[in-house]
């Protein structure tokens, strides 16, 4: 299944031609019928000579109406240039083909149109010249030429074998499992709902998906597919399709949302480009400018942030980034076009490097202008890893989202990453399960260097602690649960760290070559030893009746009393009461042996056992029944079955 596009100035047969070609006149309109011209896009198909459907796109050729001819040629697989041969190369004849160069269409057959008007064969002859000299250095430098005469039929059966050469040399569409498709008709069908068209890329629609249009992000399930008004239960990449949606209202679709499903895209307010000026613009294209920015069907206004220099002068190429005054879709590799607004005039167009950049670069960052070149031109490999490094650690479906490769490029690349110890995988084979969390060696170290530091900082910062909550170190290094655990795991195996009652701490020296850290051990500076050591002595003098918890931080203060409990000196039972450890062990084990062999007790036996008061057994029997080793029933406790 494949799409052309036409494309020409104005009135030189386009419509005419594929009335000739499909028996289907494209113009939908009735102004466009009453006025002999084409102002939107419209769509006709015919079988070629070897079996292949092709669908055609017919665009407008006159200046007022580039903007729609843009929404048109984004997606095709080539194009009919159109040259009438009473006309000549003409305004828009450039213009069109200045987009077709710029957006990369690399097919393409050239009909020279209108040549039952011509007589004189010298005439023809120059006419074909004057073109192929206008196409010199384009993509349709060496793209065949046809004459043709819609209104005889002369050249059509030779037309139609030259567009089946010229697509058979190009390659299908890739199916990358994540289907979109850029809207760029919406309609509805009395008895059937809301309709949508574009031509489909990177993935099959069945009927009965569920799907999201973005980026508005509302739902809606494919109710049935057509393509050529034939129904199908699915469409594949590269046809022209109409997709029925259920859920969604027609005044929820606008031109240039994208159909797709669930979870595959993300809308994104924000382009790294790169750009390729057109020779022949009226004047520099400075820093902060505002512009129009078309790509698939979509049109948004945007505002351009040159990196690297100030202004590109016409001809000129360089990177940008487009700040976006409405969210769009977009991947890696899409190509685009920016237009002036005012006066209208088609600047230049280039392809999209980075979809989701994590920010505003520095416009003149070397660091970033070198990654660009990277993902201009580098290797796969070179490409998989540029679009990780941004990420940090991610799935393995998100790095290829970001990457947008051809599938079989990826298991090479990755498994060249690897043995060239520049990525790492954290658990499972990426290849295998895309869901698996990967990162580059350099984030992964960077991310292992901040934690040592924090824990190390902590332990300084609070000697007398066991160490930094989980929870809090994850915090300062701000990131998400599963790359946390996956890193904390990794320390901990490695280690480097000790995990211990939810607190991190440092157990000896770092294996990181670039980080040396101190094993680490509490301790007590001599005035807090001998203030610890006073108050032992009054928990030994009365193991049952013991200081309270408010007199130990009286004591000690805040920090060497909970260093005593992290140390196991000390266990509170609540927050008044609290014990020396070996005097807790020693009424733990008294009372399970009265347990054992008596079957039950009452706080008051265990009060007149130990000598103490009721303050400090209830808390005492409060504790044993909620770690479980007491069961209370009515006024007694029991031992806790199991």
């Amino acid at each position: 299944m494949r799409v052309i596009g036409t494309a020409g100035h104005v009135d030189h047969g386009k419509s005419a031609l594929i009335q000739a070609l499909t028996g289907t006149h494209p113009d939908r309109l009735q102004e466009e019928h009453d006025r002999g011209l084409t102002i939107v896009l419209g769509f006709a198909w015919l079988t070629l000579p070897n079996g292949e459907e092709l669908g055609i796109v017919d665009v407008p050729g006159h200046r007022d109406f580039i903007e729609n001819m843009l929404s048109g040629v984004g997606a095709i697989d080539a194009a009919l240039f159109v040259v009438a041969a009473d006309g000549g190369v003409m305004p828009q004849t450039r213009e069109h083909l200045a987009i077709l160069d710029l957006l990369q269409i690399q097919g393409g057959v050239i009909a020279l149109t209108k040549v039952d008007l011509i007589d004189d064969p010298e005439w023809l002859d120059l006419v074909e010249n004057e073109v192929r000299e206008t196409l010199s250095g384009t993509v349709l430098d060496s793209a065949p030429l046809v004459r043709v005469s819609a209104h005889r039929g002369d050249g059509l059966p030779e037309l139609l074998a030259a567009l089946e050469d010229v697509l058979a040399e190009r390659p299908p569409r890739p199916d990358l499992g994540r289907p979109r498709l850029s809207a760029d008709r919406i309609f509805t069908v009395s008895g059937f709902g809301t309709v949508v068209t574009g031509t489909l890329t990177d993935g099959q629609l069945n009927v009965g998906d569920d799907v999201v249009i973005l980026p508005q992000g509302t739902r809606g399930r494919i109710r049935g597919l057509q393509t050529h008004k034939r129904k199908n239960q699915l469409a594949v990449p590269g046809s022209r399709t109409a997709v029925n949606i259920s859920g969604v209202d027609v005044d929820q679709i606008q031109r240039g949302n994208v159909i797709a499903h669930p979870n595959d895209y993300k809308p994104t307010r924000r382009l790294d480009v790169s750009v390729r000026l057109l020779d022949e613009i009226s004047q520099p294209v400075r820093h902060n400018s505002e512009v129009k920015l078309f790509i698939g069907a979509a049109e948004v206004m945007a505002r351009l942030r040159l990196l690297g220099s100030d202004l590109l002068n016409p001809g000129e190429e360089g990177w940008l980034q487009l700040e976006l005054s409405v969210p769009l879709t977009a991947k890696r590799g899409d190509r685009y076009i920016l237009r002036r607004p005012s006066p209208g005039e088609t600047l230049g167009g280039g392809a999209v490097m980075d979809p989701h950049p994590k920010g505003r670069h520095k416009r003149f960052d070397q660091n970033v202008l070198d990654s660009f070149e990277t993902l201009a031109g580098g290797t796969p490999a070179e490409v998989l890893l540029q679009a990780l490094l941004p990420l940090g650690a991610a799935s393995f479906k998100d790095v290829l989202a970001r990457a947008s490769m051809a599938p079989s490029a990826i298991a090479d690349a990755w498994s060249e990453l690897l043995a060239e110890g520049l990525a790492l995988s954290l658990g499972g084979d990426p290849l295998q399960n895309s869901a698996t969390l990967v990162t580059s060696r350099t984030y992964w170290e960077q991310l292992a260097q901040g934690a040592l530091h924090e824990v190390h900082a902590y332990h300084q910062n609070y000697p007398l602690r066991h160490g930094i909550p989980r929870e809090e170190l994850k915090s300062r290094l701000k990131v998400v649960a599963r790359i946390f655990d996956a890193l904390l795991s990794d320390l901990v195996a490695g280690g480097q760290l000790a995990e211990q009652s939810l607190r991190v701490k440092l157990p000896g020296s770092s294996a990181l070559p670039v980080v040396q850290l101190p094993a680490y051990r509490v301790t007590f500076n001599p005035q807090q030893q001998n203030e610890v050591d006073r108050l032992l002595r009054d928990f030994k003098a009365q193991p049952y009746t013991p200081p309270s918890v408010k007199e130990c931080l009286a004591a000690l203060g805040e920090e060497a009393y909970n260093a005593m409990i992290d140390l196991g000196m000390l266990i509170p039972l609540n927050g008044e009461v609290v014990f020396r450890w070996e005097d807790y062990q020693k009424m733990v084990a008294e009372v399970r042996g009265i347990l054992t062999r008596e079957g039950e007790i009452s706080v008051a036996q265990v009060r007149d056992h130990f000598n103490t008061t009721r303050r400090y057994v209830l808390a005492f029997m409060e504790h044993l029944d909620a770690i479980g080793v007491t069961l209370r029933v009515g006024d007694v406790r029991k031992l806790k079955s199991g």
